[in-house]
């Protein structure tokens, strides 16, 4: 086996280990999926697959570890990403009233998938975690000689691993249990899950302003 295809699937085995792994991308593609927004979370998922393909890229040209030696960055993007997250975990609260679970169908918007997208995009960049991860990940698996051919593998298979799984996720919530479990405690879960991506802010700015 070449070194370069070990590289590949080393790095896309780690890669795909910390998609799976519960956090604010997935608690964002949860409630947009089990609330019928379709358009919207397919518009995310794509988001959120485009941003983490920009982190890896800026990763393996060595640019993200530029941006995180400039201090007052790092801190405003922190901050800004947990207000971010805050502000969709109260969104999800105050949308979550009675109607939540009354069984009707969302009318889809024509800007659903932009601004899914848009949302996506936001939530995955405004994550400093995520520039960590990337920087971690390619200097231990993804060596300075690898060839450009498997990194352009890496970084295609880094964003069909994004894809693959959050659809997959779509999928499953959109099921008939799924349907009829948000008809019967759709405000609960609507809070839950805003809760959720309101704690994972949280910690986002309480982490830096501490």
């Amino acid at each position: 086996m070449s070194t370069e295809l070990v590289t590949i699937l080393t790095t896309l085995g780690l890669y795909a280990a910390v998609v799976i792994s519960p956090g604010p991308n997935f608690a964002l593609i949860s409630r947009l999926a089990v609330s019928g927004a379709h358009q919207a979370a397919t518009g995310a998922i794509f988001g959120l697959a485009t941003a983490a393909t920009l982190y890896a890229f800026l990763s393996m040209t060595g640019l993200a570890l530029v941006l995180t030696r400039i201090g007052w960055l790092a801190h405003a993007v922190q901050i800004a990403g947990g207000c971010y997250l805050i502000y969709l975990g109260v969104m999800a609260w105050l949308s979550s009233g009675p109607q939540a679970g009354d069984g009707q169908k969302q009318q889809p918007s024509a800007n659903g998938l932009w601004r899914g997208f848009r949302t996506g995009m936001l939530v995955n960049l405004s994550n400093p975690k995520g520039i960590a991860f990337f920087i971690g990940l390619y200097a231990v698996a993804v060596h300075p000689e690898t060839a450009v051919w498997a990194k352009s593998v890496i970084l295609l298979g880094g964003f069909m691993l994004e894809v693959v799984w959050y659809g997959l996720v779509v999928v499953l919530l959109s099921s008939r249990p799924a349907k009829r479990a948000y008809q019967r405690f759709g405000q609960w879960i609507e809070r839950g899950i805003g809760t959720l991506l309101a704690a994972f802010g949280l910690r986002l700015v309480t982490e830096r302003l501490s």
